[in-house]
């Protein structure tokens, strides 16, 4: 069925489909961003967890791996096998630890603390011991 041109179509009736055409897409991205704020919200938290333990654990191996890789060369040009690359891997321990605990106090500084978690004795947990 084909439309009426534009001279025989009621007065007024073009705005109404307009205006309602308007309101339904508008309505349409309100639910659409309301799903996609959900679905981030919900994403974020599981991978930020695992991209924590990530990045925290390559941390660590990485400077183990780099102690070793120095600790190795210096032992191949010194001719002093295997003890330059077992003291490069202990500093390498050390220096693996001491990044993980940098950069664990920068994520917690950076995240705020849970809003639900039980963080100490609530008060109506007092000792009773009369």
């Amino acid at each position: 069925m084909a439309n009426p041109p534009k001279d025989q179509r009621p007065e007024g009736s073009e705005g109404k489909v307009t205006s309602d055409l308007a309101s339904r897409i508008a309505a349409a991205k309100r639910d659409r961003a309301v799903e996609e704020a959900e679905a981030s919200r919900r994403a974020s938290g599981d991978t930020s967890q695992m991209g924590r333990a990530v990045r925290l654990g390559s941390e660590f191996i990485a400077a183990i791996l780099v102690g070793a890789g120095i600790g190795y060369l210096l032992d191949l040009w010194l001719n002093t096998r295997p003890w330059i690359m077992l003291v490069m891997v202990l500093v390498g321990f050390a220096a693996g630890i001491l990044n993980v605990t940098r950069s664990v106090a920068e994520l917690n500084k950076a995240a705020p603390p849970p809003k639900d978690a039980d963080l100490g004795p609530a008060d109506d947990d007092e000792d009773d011991d009369r």
